[in-house]
């Protein structure tokens, strides 16, 4: 449709002419998302035209006509100055029915919703939705929305939306997303003044149909109650979203430990729970895996102290099931084989902290991953055990990925140089030693529990054919100088120690050395070292 046109037109006060008008635009461009720079400012005053019209007393079927529009030309961060304004942020709040800093707002929302036609829910909707897209996608309109309150509206509205208004709810809660992602100072009110923690946690028992039978333990999910509705799953996202961002630092200054051990709670629950599809079942555990990593560890001992359901003897009465989904999330992950960075490590991360300061979870998921070896023939990074396929993350070329799989490993061997090496080889395990100067052995620095490791006889009766760096007992392999004389020995040594000096002198290798607190240094430094060590116990 030419703009032209359609800005000329919008000039009268023609109601249904405008609305047909715009319909026909919207159809046109309900899939369009690049735009003709050619027409930039011709879009940027059909912006500004529409809010004209908005600003009007219009009938709501011609509002959600102006703000499918609206919604439409948003897309395009280049022609949202009118609507990045104080007055173009403060109509859409209106239509959207937010009430930021007015007196009684939060009453006005509730009181509105109750009365709202169904045709006066489609422009909030539409309203919101213009509102999510405009400050995504507009610096000047994050700063407006912050000095409009929009956050405070928000707050009002979810306090009060029934489950009924799925959409209202559900893009007041993205709206509270982007805001408190995108600018720090509306994240610190949301958390201080708004209390927006406990309110999302509200929303969360809410919408997940929580029910408390212990101070932090939900009642577990009926075996043959039917999943979580499409539509609660999507708000449920939208809220664990918006509370990753405010816990993302301290939110002890909200409620304190109470608050955050009841989000802990809500996060088990959640992972016990079923939703419509696979996939929608291991995205709410991506979120719940998120919002537990924000969380102080301390509080992960929830996951597992569920005293009403009951545990396992073996690990003092404690629950595993929570755990036990998390390192099936984990190997889902893991067998994806892409996108490890966002969606593998922060699962490891989560893994490895729980074992580091909870016993339990420890040793747990030590019986798991890494049982007492048997057969010791086939090199740990090859097969399908979840031991093997975190053994082969140890040289992934991604260095946050090879990390946090080293680090997951050495805490289930509770920190043991030694514990570790039997598990992974030594060749696996370089990287995360010379990370640690621990190549020349010894434990890290957590302090863990007595409890000794048990061999198997038959790892023990393999063990002195073992090794050590590749971590399994090879074939035996032909001696290649058993046949040289001892002048062909010299000369391959002498050829070879020629090799590394030409490759040193070029920069291609630099020679190392291990120090005597196990870190790596170049190996004239560690000679010299040696040298001046010895010297000093001679001259003693």
């Amino acid at each position: 449709m030419d703009l032209n046109n359609i800005l000329s037109r919008l000039e009268t006060d023609n109601e249904e002419e405008i609305e047909k008008l715009l319909q026909q635009y919207n159809r046109e461009n309900s899939h369009t998302f690049s735009f003709d720079q050619k027409e930039e400012s011709l879009r940027s005053k059909l912006c500004q035209s529409i809010l004209t019209v908005l600003g009007r007393q219009v009938q709501p079927c011609c509002q959600r006509a102006c703000l499918e529009t609206l919604r439409i030309l948003s897309r395009d961060k280049r022609v949202l100055g009118p609507v990045a304004t104080k007055e173009g942020m403060l109509v859409l709040a209106g239509l959207a029915q937010l009430h930021g800093g007015e007196e009684g707002g939060d009453n006005q929302n509730g009181l509105k919703e109750d009365t709202l036609t169904e045709e006066e829910e489609r422009v909030v909707v539409e309203a919101l939705k213009c509102l999510c897209n405009v400050v995504f996608n507009s610096v000047a309109a994050q700063q407006v929305g912050a000095d409009v309150q929009l956050a405070r509206g928000l707050c009002a509205r979810l306090h009060t939306t029934r489950a009924g208004r799925h959409e209202v709810g559900l893009f007041s809660l993205r709206l509270l997303f982007l805001l408190s992602a995108l600018r720090p100072d509306v994240r610190g009110g949301l958390r201080r003044e708004l209390h927006a923690v406990r309110l999302l946690t509200e929303v969360l028992e809410r919408t997940l149909d929580v029910h408390w039978v212990g101070p932090y333990e939900a009642a577990p999910p009926d075996p043959q109650a039917l999943p979580i509705p499409a539509e609660d799953n999507e708000r449920a996202m939208e809220a664990l979203k918006a509370l990753f961002n405010l816990t993302l630092s301290d939110a002890g200054d909200e409620d304190g430990d109470h608050q955050l051990r009841l989000i802990s709670a809500i996060m088990r629950h959640l992972l016990m729970l079923k939703t419509q599809t696979e996939e929608k079942t291991e995205e709410a555990h991506s979120h719940a895996v998120n919002l537990l990593s924000n969380l102080p560890v301390s509080c992960l001992d929830v996951l597992i102290d569920v005293p009403v359901q009951g545990g396992v003897e073996e690990y003092s009465g404690k629950n595993m099931e929570a755990v036990q989904v998390l390192l099936d999330f984990m190997e889902k992950r893991i067998d994806k084989g892409s996108n490890y960075k966002e969606g593998l490590t922060p699962v490891l991360s989560l893994l490895t902290e729980g074992s580091r300061h909870h016993r339990e979870i420890r040793r747990y998921i030590k019986a798991q991953v890494l049982p007492p070896l048997k057969d010791v023939k086939i090199r740990p990074e090859i097969g399908t055990t979840i031991r093997n396929k975190l053994v082969r993350l140890m040289t992934h070329v991604d260095m946050g990925v090879k990390q946090s799989a080293a680090e997951f490993l050495f805490v289930l061997c509770k920190e043991s140089v030694d514990n570790l090496l039997k598990y992974t080889g030594y060749g696996n395990a370089a990287g995360l030693l010379v990370a640690r100067g621990l190549l020349a052995g010894g434990r890290g620095e957590t302090q863990y529990s007595d409890d000794e490791d048990s061999d198997t006889e038959e790892y023990k009766s393999a063990k002195p054919f073992i090794n050590p760096i590749t971590g399994h007992v090879e074939e035996p392999m032909p001696n290649p100088i058993e046949e040289m004389t001892e002048e062909q020995k010299e000369y391959e040594a002498q050829k070879l120690v020629n090799m590394f000096d030409k490759l040193s002198r070029q920069n291609l290798i630099r020679p190392m050395g291990v120090r005597k607190d196990g870190t790596l240094a170049p190996l004239d430094e560690t000679l010299c070292q040696a040298a001046e060590d010895s010297t000093g116990s001679d001259s003693d």
